[in-house]
């Protein structure tokens, strides 16, 4: 979808809100998993990686460890989309065995999506555990899949479309919905 002609429907979250949700995730997080020690995140491609890379950043800011962050193209993983013959862009310079795997998504809505990261992720190695956690979570799931950290659950239809923009790729921090 062409969104740069489309007016949105909605602004569900705005730059503050973005940062709050990220945060938030980000204290869930070292809640759930007794801090940072152990952990990894995984981005996918390409505002996944955003997010990631901001998860990390808080973590390194409130526990003073730095996480490892990679980048994760699903392309080839995916089930319902025609994969082209383009080059991979993952980017994992670790090891994921034994660790703590935290797949970052921007928003989950069937949940192909993550489940090929699981699929990708589990061809590298068998971590200690994964777990995902995503910017936003619009329900409509077609596989028994469901985030462990969510910044905002928005229900949505099935033919509205939600977009996540962010400062890295497109200039500013916000999340729409279009019709």
């Amino acid at each position: 979808m062409d969104i740069s002609s489309v007016d949105p429907k909605a602004v569900i979250m705005d730059e503050n809100a973005m940062t709050r949700a990220v945060a938030r995730i980000s204290y869930e997080i070292l809640e759930r998993n007794k801090g940072a020690e152990g952990l990894c995140f995984i981005g996918i491609l390409s505002r996944g990686i955003c997010i990631a890379e901001r998860i990390a950043a808080k973590l390194s800011e409130l526990e003073g460890i730095s996480p490892e962050v990679g980048r994760l193209d699903i392309t080839a993983y995916r089930d319902d989309e025609k994969h082209s013959d383009s080059a991979d862009r993952t980017d994992i310079p670790f090891d994921v065995k034994n660790k703590r795997v935290i797949i970052v998504d921007d928003v989950i809505f069937t949940g192909r999506s993550a489940r090929a990261a699981i699929d990708a992720v589990m061809k590298r190695g068998r971590p200690r555990n994964i777990q995902l956690a995503v910017l936003v979570d619009r329900g409509h799931r077609e596989l028994p899949i469901r985030p462990d950290y969510v910044g905002k659950n928005v229900p949505t239809s099935r033919g509205e479309s939600v977009k996540v923009m962010m400062k890295e790729t497109d200039g500013f921090d916000k999340v729409v919905i279009f019709e």
